[in-house]
């Protein structure tokens, strides 16, 4: 028995609940700042509450990972999981910007910070389950195509979520002011439109997607001649002894990981502050005033053109990769990447900034769709799930790094100047480009040989 090769629609339906997925998570990155600010957060405070984010993560992809490898039920290994995630996550997107209704019982900031830590739970076990599922449904040589295709997706869904504060203040008249405390109106129907994208994209996946059962798994596998592991035992235990037994491949790109996703927290966290000081001139902690809600939509466009620009690259990732390999193909768009964010230093408004999404949104793309084709192809096939969980320990590490000195360093390091916060992501994307040169990959290895 072998895997069906799936036609394009279909490799887009099995990915299609990323769509809400990204939305959700981009109304996120776009806006949970400036909701904390509004609340109350001051800017050296914010990457601390950010931290609860990465943190959940860390916690809860491994187990989500470790369990949908061992689960069987009417709807299947992975779909359960994104399902429940995205509940849960659209019950935060309702809930984070309404923090204020619960002033009688603790203050709206630590709410706000509870549905922070909600949502990206949430979103966490929303995604990991879909990268496993890319891996379980399709064969080798469509596994470029279908990360690339949850590329497609996300820059979709994250340039709907980015954009739509813009354009609801900015093409349907709905205000961006609010009274001092109180998160505007465009934001409120943005995250309410946010959350119900999200469960209506993941039930397109849900009931449109067919997931091989364990006795087809075995079947396949076998046929394929392919070495399975002995059965264990379902302990979480076994987390850390698949954690001292990771291929030197995810050991190699656990450092780019690493230093790509430094780079990027570094960049949602502090975006709004420093666009709002470094280009519109203001004081980041007037969070009240239109120019900063002006400031802050702006950021929102921004995010949206990189995530829109990851989606148009993405169509010609598999084919570049195919060209020059999928090591080159993530370092080049790394630098590139990196150029962008340091070019956010020296542009002089904040329409030339859109140039520099640009090279971020390629930097993105990549991101999104490399690291995991290289390292599918290195996991052992019974534990596709709980690797994919623990390769997310590289992606939250460096978040909760950023998270705990970030904020101390614009405060003391750049004397309140948050533009370097996202400098320094700009050099992390440089070091990253320069370690994906050490990373093996046996795949691309064998494809470039084709090739030839």
């Amino acid at each position: 028995m072998q895997k069906r090769r799936l036609s394009f629609w279909e490799i887009w339906n099995l990915s299609f609940g990323f769509l809400g997925v990204q939305m959700g998570f981009a109304l996120q990155n776009a806006n949970a700042s400036r909701i904390l600010q509004i609340f109350g957060a001051d800017v050296h405070e914010l990457s601390w509450f950010w931290i609860v984010a990465p943190l959940t993560g860390l916690i809860v992809q491994p187990i989500i990972g470790h369990y949908s490898d061992r689960t069987w039920t009417k709807l299947g290994r992975r779909r359960p999981y994104f399902l429940i995630g995205a509940l849960l996550a659209s019950l935060g997107l309702i809930l984070m910007p309404n923090s204020d209704m619960f002033t009688a019982y603790m203050p709206a900031l630590w709410v706000g910070a509870g549905m922070l830590m909600i949502m990206d739970a949430s979103f966490n076990v929303a995604m990991e389950p879909f990268r496993a599922l890319v891996a379980d449904v399709l064969p080798s040589d469509q596994r470029t195509l279908g990360f690339s295709v949850q590329t497609i997706l996300i820059g979709i869904g994250a340039v709907i979520g980015s954009w739509l504060p813009y354009v609801l203040a900015n093409w349907f008249g709905i205000t961006n002011e609010a009274a001092s405390g109180e998160v505007p109106l465009n934001l409120l129907l943005s995250f309410f439109i946010g959350a119900a994208v999200l469960i209506g994209s993941i039930l397109v996946t849900v009931f449109t997607t067919k997931e091989y059962s364990p006795e087809e798994m075995e079947l396949i596998h076998t046929a394929a001649g392919e070495q399975l592991m002995e059965e264990e035992s379902s302990s979480l235990l076994n987390i850390f002894s698949d954690f001292a037994k990771m291929p030197e491949t995810m050991k190699q790109l656990a450092w780019v990981q690493f230093f790509s996703w430094f780079g990027l927290f570094g960049m949602w966290v502090f975006a709004t502050p420093a666009i709002a000081s470094h280009i519109y001139g203001l004081d980041i902690s007037d969070t009240h005033s239109k120019g900063f809600q002006d400031a802050g939509d702006w950021v929102g466009i921004l995010f949206g053109v990189y995530n829109l620009v990851s989606a148009i690259y993405a169509f010609f990732l598999p084919a570049i990769a195919k060209k020059i390999g999928r090591k080159k193909t993530h370092s080049y768009s790394l630098i590139i990447g990196a150029l962008g964010l340091l070019s956010l230093y020296v542009l002089p408004d904040k329409n030339w900034l859109i140039l520099s999404m640009v090279g971020v949104g390629i930097a993105w793309a990549s991101i999104l769709a490399m690291p995991y084709a290289i390292l599918a192809g290195s996991i052992p096939v019974r534990k596709m799930g709980v690797y994919m969980g623990i390769f997310n320990f590289f992606i939250v590490l460096p978040q909760i790094l950023n998270a705990l000195i970030g904020g101390p360093m614009v405060k003391y390091l750049y004397n309140d100047k948050p533009i370097f916060a996202l400098v320094l992501s700009g050099f992390s994307f440089i070091i990253a480009a320069l370690l994906v040169t050490r990373v093996k990959d046996v795949d691309d290895y064998v494809i470039l040989n084709e090739n030839e």
